[in-house]
């Protein structure tokens, strides 16, 4: 079909679509509101339209040929296009939701405890919160604000730095008295070893204690010191719950090592929904409250 051939109807696409994945001309109808030979008269016209038959009958139901395989792989993934961006819509139109993309440790550490008051200050709000780590924009649909390490180099875009962050050392309250084998023992983030920030810190002030265990996610590291598994080095933001109620505490003895800052991103001037821009001057009071 070249590129000028007529597409079909919609109406006619969305009947195959059903009939395919039901096996059944009645089902799809069914499903559709229509009758049986309504089904059958799109299917028809549409094979046709095609020059290609696009199902065989198979006992009661029908199955697809060929051709009608090939079909239902492009048409399946126009219509999950398709709902997805009819989300996105219903999403940008719905006030009430304002979605803040942030890394995981920050998220866990820092936002999830200040969800509460958000809601308190800002009555009706339903925030979508997320960590998908391939977010790099904000775009008004996917994204309203947006929280990284780096500033965002994205014209019309409003930047301003959020919080600071420090690696330190914790770990859980031990029983008393204190051993000096309590803390014997090294928790650390795979990734810290490796980096060349974070790397000789932790050879120079931490080499001398045994590596207990090794993660790949700060949020699974922040349970183990939670756990009472050893001395752990956490971002401090992480951390903060944990430290603020007396679930770790933090080991003056062991030096910290200061992170990147945090910034706080949204679209600059007017925002989707006054909303937005509350939630984003929110945190950045409870940033300078902390």
């Amino acid at each position: 079909m070249s590129s000028r051939t007529k597409l079909p109807s919609f109406k006619f696409l969305l009947g195959f679509e059903a009939a395919a994945r039901l096996g059944n001309y009645s089902r799809a109808a069914d499903e559709l509101c229509l009758t049986q030979s309504a089904i059958s008269h799109q299917i028809a016209q549409l094979e046709q339209q095609l020059g290609q038959p696009l199902f065989r009958r198979k006992g009661r139901g029908v199955e697809l040929t060929v051709a009608g395989r090939l079909l239902l792989d492009s048409v399946g993934k126009s219509l999950d296009q398709l709902r997805q961006g009819l989300n996105r819509i219903e999403t940008y139109m719905d006030d009430q939701l304002v979605t803040v993309v942030c890394p995981a440790p920050i998220a866990t550490g820092w936002l999830q405890p200040r969800l509460e008051r958000l809601q308190q200050d800002h009555p009706g709000l339903c925030p979508i919160i997320s960590v998908d780590e391939s977010a790099r924009y904000v775009d008004e649909l996917d994204v309203d604000i947006l929280i990284t390490a780096q500033p965002l180099r994205q014209p019309g875009l409003l930047a301003l730095p959020l919080l600071s962050d420090a690696l330190v050392a914790v770990c859980a309250p031990p029983p008393e008295p204190v051993s000096s084998a309590y803390t014997a023992g090294l928790l650390c983030l795979e990734s810290d070893l490796t980096s060349d920030q974070v790397g000789p810190f932790i050879r120079e002030h931490f080499g001398a204690l045994r590596k207990l265990a090794i993660y790949d996610d700060p949020r699974l590291l922040l349970d183990a010191a939670l756990r009472g598994r050893g001395l752990a080095l956490l971002s401090s933001l992480l951390a903060s719950e944990a430290l603020a109620d007396g679930r770790l505490r933090r080991l003056e003895a062991y030096p910290s090592l200061r992170l990147e800052s945090l910034w706080i991103s949204r679209a600059e001037g007017e925002t989707r929904s006054p909303l937005v821009r509350g939630v984003f001057d929110s945190l950045l009071a409870y940033a300078q409250g902390d």
